[in-house]
């Protein structure tokens, strides 16, 4: 074999690792929940929290209702501020537009000792299952 596509084979087995790894498929250090499941969380479970990371202007598009805007481009910051302590010993669920930021998200929760779910598909998903959101 020629070492040309040695190196092809090489760089496209690391693209799908990498895919997999942004959409929480391997390496995950939480739970990732379809938007059903975590529709019935919500429904059932005073312990849940809902932390909406996307944008403020996404956020005001329409999000789920009782969703907590914590972009995650400032979640470092929110932890580091000890903003989010008080949910340490609920579950979060996070999602975001389409569940690759939420896996961002979910990841560095989960690393510092809160309980993440990620909802699989993000906001995107949510409402193909025509499950409700709010402005």
């Amino acid at each position: 074999m020629k070492k040309s596509s040695l190196v092809a084979i090489g760089v496209f087995i690391i693209a799908v690792l990498y895919f997999l790894y942004i959409k929480g498929y391997i390496f995950a250090n939480f739970e990732s929940v379809t938007p059903r499941q975590a529709y019935e969380m919500i429904q059932n479970d005073p312990n849940v929290v809902i932390l909406d990371v996307r944008t403020p202007e996404e956020y005001a598009q329409g999000h789920i209702e009782g969703a907590k805007l914590v972009p995650v481009q400032n979640l470092d910051r929110y932890l580091g501020e000890g903003k989010l302590e008080g949910y340490k010993r609920k579950k979060l669920l996070v999602y975001c537009r389409s569940g690759v930021r939420s896996v961002t998200a979910s990841r560095k929760l989960a690393d510092h000792a809160f309980q993440p779910y990620n909802v699989k598909g993000g906001i995107n998903a949510w409402r193909s299952e025509r499950l409700p959101t709010t402005r």
